[in-house]
């Protein structure tokens, strides 16, 4: 059983942003400030391709590929973590998804479609 739901993708233009929102499950809510999370995306066909991590202390990392156009934030508060993607461009096409590093079970994710 997932213990994070994705949420806030759809369809938008080459351009424009998104952001993404990832929720934890009650039971672990209490727990999540703890947690080191991240954010994924697959492509149909293609292996999961890591996007951000935000450790517990707030400190973000990224890989080149996305560095300076997405932007990982969490609120502790609310046990939520969150992707702000900017100028997305159609290669950024995919399913989105969220876990805690380690990972557990894998939710559905959500998809972000960037056409024009």
């Amino acid at each position: 059983q997932a213990q994070f739901q994705e949420s806030g993708g759809g369809l938008v233009e080459p351009g424009e942003s998104l952001t993404l929102s990832c929720a934890t499950s009650a039971s672990e809510r209490q727990f999540f400030n703890t947690f080191r999370m991240a954010w994924y995306r697959q492509v149909q066909g293609g292996q999961r391709e890591w996007l951000a991590t935000v450790f517990s202390d707030g400190r973000p990392i990224y890989p080149d590929s996305v560095k300076g156009r997405f932007t990982i934030s969490r609120d502790n508060a609310n046990a939520t973590v969150y992707l702000q993607m900017d100028r997305l461009k159609p290669e950024d096409t995919a399913v989105y998804y969220c876990n805690k590093i380690p990972a557990w079970t894998w939710s559905q994710g959500t998809q972000v479609t960037v056409s024009s």
